[in-house]
């Protein structure tokens, strides 16, 4: 790591646990009633998130958890999630969190691959998760939250299933049990998820210093949380990005973050807008765009917004000048990775380049590489290559997929780039993605732009496909706006539209028309599943 990014790196103590780093401070700080989370009419004061999270801790060494053993979190975004998130880190434990919508198929993955002993649920998991929790002999304790703490309760829960509430309830916060355990900064606190795209999602592991590093630098330093903020967000908590920007950059500040269980849409935002009056905003383009369209946008008042983020996939500019005007505040985009745990090249108050994902947060380094690792020159794209204190270990269990991505201190993404001569970094889209048409590389983020540009135009992914020839053009897949309906007619439209945009090489061969595109459980475009229905 060179001078310049070294200096950015704060002295951890010898003895350090991200549950004092980001909870516990604030009691000594003075905020221990202040208001932590908010959910709906009900709140909870840091001092309450405290001493639930010390329970947390004794039920878990109560239940035979060791040190660095992986505890799974299966809950939606409630007051519950943040006691279990800094429970477990109190006891010394890993952190694994996955999306409580999960299918058993899925949960049954995430139980082989974390190998967790303990796992907290919410009770409406219990139908995908009691079943293959029980046929996996790693698995022995589940805390149901949400039964409600009666033995009655209790009694009719199926084996291996304890109430989460009754747990609680059983434990002295001050005992020994409750005892912060003897961490430092090396020490192993949690595993974030990558989204799968190619395949199962794998685990990239991260030290106590890997979840402080990027907090000191990007939250701090770029994002800019205050201790009087109030933070929504639209992705949810099990999302390292929301984990990040929603529980643990504002708990550091001593800010207060609104939680709500249920899906995100505009009309809950809108909802969550005019009841609690957050300042700071979590987005992604979809959820942007799904404001901007709905009907609301109109009459919402939204000035009490003073920061908006976006992550994710890829921001349109068409996108950002529409919130800028209706909202007028900027969007702050970024890009981040679980590798990495959070944002490193991001856009700043009052320095965004639009079109660009900004320059890179203070603390990190960057090279963009040809295929031979070889740094390249000024505009020239190539793969992305950073490196910066929070660069996950590995990946769980995958040694050749970590030796290809992670070389000593650097992490090599599959993200492509190119950076112009004042240090701002261009997304060109993800390699795997790349489309070689008429011999020549085509990014499909480019496509998808000048489609959204056109008014008729809402949703768009596009994707190759091959001719009668075996040879690669680009499909796009579109959801158009209300009130036009998508055919040839539409398809005539929006090639005429694209030339003089696009080189005739880049047009759609084809259109194909959806009222929605499928997304992932980060917000996301699931590519691989349109793929899937888009023949070879």
């Amino acid at each position: 790591m060179s001078d310049d990014v070294r200096q950015f790196v704060p002295a951890w103590p010898k003895s350090f646990n991200l549950c004092e780093y980001f909870l516990d401070h604030n009691l000594e700080a003075g905020r221990g009633n202040k208001a932590a989370l908010i959910c709906g009419s009900e709140q909870r004061s840091y001092a309450q998130i405290s001493e639930s999270a010390r329970r947390v801790a004794a039920a878990l060494r109560r239940a035979g958890h060791r040190p660095e053993e992986r505890v799974l979190i299966l809950l939606p975004d409630c007051f519950e999630f943040a006691e279990v998130f800094f429970g477990i880190l109190r006891a010394g434990g890993v952190f694994a969190m996955v999306n409580p919508l999960l299918k058993s198929e899925d949960l049954a993955y995430y139980l082989r691959y974390t190998k967790a002993r303990c796992v907290f649920a919410h009770e409406d998991c219990l139908a995908e998760l009691a079943p293959v929790a029980a046929k996996e002999p790693l698995c022995e304790t589940v805390f149901v939250v949400g039964a409600g703490g009666q033995s009655s309760q209790q009694s009719s829960m199926a084996p291996g299933c304890t109430d989460y509430a009754a747990a609680l309830a059983a434990e002295d916060p001050a005992g020994e049990r409750a005892a912060m355990a003897p961490t430092g900064p090396d020490d192993l606190a949690g595993w974030l998820f990558t989204s799968g795209s190619t395949g199962k999602p794998k685990a990239c592991v991260h030290t106590h210093a890997h979840f402080a590093y990027s907090t000191e630098t990007y939250a701090l330093q770029v994002a800019g949380y205050r201790e009087d903020d109030i933070c929504l967000s639209v992705p949810k908590l099990f999302f390292g990005y929301a984990t990040g920007t929603n529980l643990m950059f504002p708990f550091r500040v001593g800010a207060t973050s609104l939680l709500f269980a249920g899906r995100s849409t505009a009309d809950e935002l809108f909802d969550q807008i005019e009841a609690q009056r957050p300042t700071f905003l979590t987005n992604v383009p979809t959820l942007i765009n799904n404001m901007l369209r709905s009907e609301r946008i109109q009459s919402a008042d939204l000035s009490c917004l003073r920061i908006s983020l976006s992550a994710g996939e890829a921001l349109p500019a068409a996108l950002y000048h529409e919130w800028k005007d209706r909202v007028g505040i900027e969007i702050l985009d970024g890009i981040g990775s679980a590798e990495m745990f959070h944002i490193y090249i991001s856009n700043a108050p009052g320095d965004v380049r639009l079109g660009s994902l900004g320059r890179l947060v203070p603390g990190y380094e960057a090279q963009i590489i040809d295929p031979s690792d070889k740094p390249l020159g000024v505009g020239e794209a190539g793969r992305l290559r950073v490196r910066g204190g929070s660069t996950a270990l590995c990946y769980w269990a995958d040694e050749p997929k970590s030796r290809e991505t992670f070389q000593a201190d650097w992490c090599t993404s599959q993200d492509v780039f190119r950076c112009d001569e004042e240090g701002y970094f261009y997304y060109e889209g993800r390699s795997d993605d790349l489309l070689k048409v008429s011999g020549i590389w085509v990014s499909p983020l480019e496509i998808e732009n000048a489609l959204l540009d056109h008014e008729a135009v809402a949703e768009v992914c596009v994707l190759g496909r091959e001719d009668e020839q075996q040879l690669v053009k680009p499909v796009a897949y579109v959801v158009p706006v209300a009130g036009r309906e998508g055919g040839e007619p539409l398809a005539a439209e929006l090639k005429a539209y694209l030339k003089g945009r696009l080189a005739p090489y880049k047009y759609p061969r084809w259109f194909e028309w959806r009222t929605e595109l499928p997304k992932n459980d980060r917000g996301k475009v699931a590519r691989k599943l349109l793929r899937q229905e888009t023949p070879a």
